[in-house]
């Protein structure tokens, strides 16, 4: 039986290099991989808690995929898809929600970092500004993997705990109804490229220190410009180890460039022209992708195609299958 692995993209942003090299990329290559199935999807429902505006959410969908698409995954090979657009996942998320412990949900990181910070603060209401779509987030996130039968999924450190609820919940739903859920596992990759953003902390839009993957070339060379260096001057040996500069030319270059560039800092490299020099090396790699980047964002009808092609196929699996749950429950024609 083949492996199933299945990877949601929050449609909160714009895509940037990190994304690129911590998830894109090599999901791509996952789905090239014989004897696996592969679903990505737009996690445009999720999305919702952030409580960004609906231009927001629209443009960010379009970005996401004209990314995935710009950089050649294969919807032949994989199923890619909008949440949104398989009404079984919600439907599944309230059966879900219906073996979910509150207590459960009570631990999950996201709910307690918010009830933490209200507390920090001295508010008498612990709950203060918490929707129930932060709250039940876990519950949704289960639906996406449980509804395809996901065997893997790949996650960082920090969504480890999402899986193991969504076991619980595969586990107690299977306990009172019989087997239906195939119980999915964390793939967490310590390989996986985590870049530093312009200010030297993690890349990530929370921060607000990304680079955009398919900015304009003097956007993009303008962004590089302004990464965080140290105060060493030209001539003076430089470390690699936390170089921003470094870690994301590393991620996007082979051993022999990357042993090339170390050599480069052991005999000084002004920080400058180590800027200019991952510009001129990244904007080669991303031109092509970027044109079709470009191309794509002006087709939003062929990038919805795109999507609907995909929300077929998967709803070719999630019907019957939230059919035969509904069924287990209890709920199907009364003339059955």
């Amino acid at each position: 039986m083949n492996q199933v692995y299945l990877t949601g993209i929050t449609t909160t942003g714009t895509p940037h290099l990190g994304n690129y090299a911590g998830a894109i990329r090599p999901a791509i290559a996952a789905s090239q991989q014989p004897g696996t199935e592969h679903f990505y999807f737009l996690a445009d429902l999720h999305s919702l808690i952030k409580g960004i505006s609906p231009e927001e959410v629209r443009q960010s969908r379009m970005e996401i995929a004209a990314t995935w698409l710009a950089l050649g995954l294969d919807t032949d090979k994989a199923v890619f898809y909008c949440q949104s657009d398989i009404p079984e996942i919600p439907a599944l998320a309230w059966l879900l929600s219906c073996q979910a412990a509150k207590g459960l949900l009570n631990r999950a990181h996201a709910y307690k970092a918010v009830v933490q910070d209200n507390e920090q603060s001295g508010s008498k209401d612990p709950d203060k500004g918490i929707s129930m779509g932060l709250f039940s987030y876990p519950v949704l996130m289960a639906a996406d993997i449980l509804m395809f039968k996901a065997h893997k999924v790949p996650v960082g450190k920090d969504q480890v705990q999402h899986i193991e609820m969504a076991r619980d919940m595969a586990q107690r739903f299977n306990h009172h109804y019989g087997e239906h859920f195939v119980l999915p596992e964390a793939q967490v990759d310590t390989s996986t490229a985590l870049l530093a953003g312009l200010d030297g902390r993690k890349m990530s839009k929370s921060y607000n220190n990304t680079v955009p993957l398919f900015a304009p070339e003097k956007k993009f060379r303008k962004l590089l410009m302004k990464i965080k260096t140290n105060s060493l001057e030209p001539g003076e040996p430089k470390d690699t180890e936390g170089s921003a500069l470094f870690d994301i030319y590393s991620a996007f270059a082979s051993e022999a460039e990357i042993e090339a560039v170390r050599v480069q800092y052991a005999e000084g490299i002004a920080w400058g022209e180590m800027k200019q020099f991952l510009f001129e090396h990244l904007n080669t790699l991303l031109a092509e992708p970027r044109a079709k980047y470009d191309e794509l964002m002006n087709q939003p009808k062929l990038i919805g195609e795109v999507l609907e092609h995909g929300a077929t196929r998967a709803r070719s699996l999630s019907q019957p299958f939230m059919a035969e749950l509904y069924d287990a429950v209890g709920i199907k024609p009364m003339w059955q």
